[in-house]
């Protein structure tokens, strides 16, 4: 498959597949990069697409040199990705994992309705109560936080106030895009009650794997990944 790289606004990207008028954002997770677009692409592609992907703040080759993964960032580049795709393409859809699909759903929930459409895979939903487990997790009270502002976790992950008064504030209303979702029975980050209650308010399609974790990495996890993207790429 032909692959260019490039950049939009500064942001670090590349472009997959022949010319056509149609094309998937590919939006990674957490320690992700552009380049996980290449084993989308090999579907898409087929199938007459061209896929995007991009590093988002602190990843891929922004991982040096960029602030962190706050989605006041996140959602501006992706305001300024779309619009450079919707003047070079004539369909535009999504394909996120994770913390990425959040971000979509942030900065696209208004326009959702101009998106052809989008694969979530192990999107996490409800950033407010991720937040709450981890805080949990660390004995952590709200109060404790709003006064200290920032509290590093024995687990890797930072607590910070204002990220958790945004998430708190910015809920997801409103999503028209039709979409189709791809989760494990074993993920850790966001519970099925939640996966549910979202595909019932906005009719999305819910695939479920067994045993699947949030970050799918077995073999047999990435064939059913891979199975599940050629029965919905249309």
């Amino acid at each position: 498959m032909k692959i260019k790289y490039f950049d939009i606004n500064g942001i670090p990207a590349n472009i997959i597949g022949d010319a056509s008028d149609s094309v998937y954002l590919f939006v990674h997770g957490q320690y992700g990069s552009k380049d996980e677009a290449g084993e989308f692409a090999n579907t898409a592609c087929k199938k007459g697409w061209q896929v995007v992907g991009i590093d988002l703040p602190a990843h891929g080759e922004r991982s040096e040199s960029e602030p962190g993964l706050f989605p006041w960032n996140v959602v501006t580049e992706l305001r300024a990705v779309m619009d450079y795709l919707r003047r070079n393409w004539s369909r535009v859809s999504l394909r996120a994992n994770s913390i990425g699909a959040w971000f979509c759903m942030l900065e696209f929930e208004e326009k959702s309705d101009n998106i052809d459409h989008c694969l979530f895979v192990s999107p996490v939903i409800d950033m407010e109560c991720v937040i709450k487990n981890m805080m949990r997790q660390a004995n952590v009270s709200d109060t404790e936080l709003e006064n200290r502002k920032e509290i590093d976790t024995g687990f890797g992950q930072k607590l910070s106030w204002k990220y958790y008064t945004y998430a708190k504030q910015n809920k997801i209303k409103r999503w028209r895009t039709p979409t189709d979702i791809l989760y494990g029975s074993a993920d850790d980050m966001t519970d099925i009650r939640t996966v549910k209650d979202f595909c019932s308010r906005f009719s999305c399609g819910l695939t479920v794997i067994e045993d699947g974790e949030h970050w799918f990495h077995t073999p047999e996890q990435l064939g059913f990944l891979q199975s599940w993207e050629k029965r919905c790429v249309r």
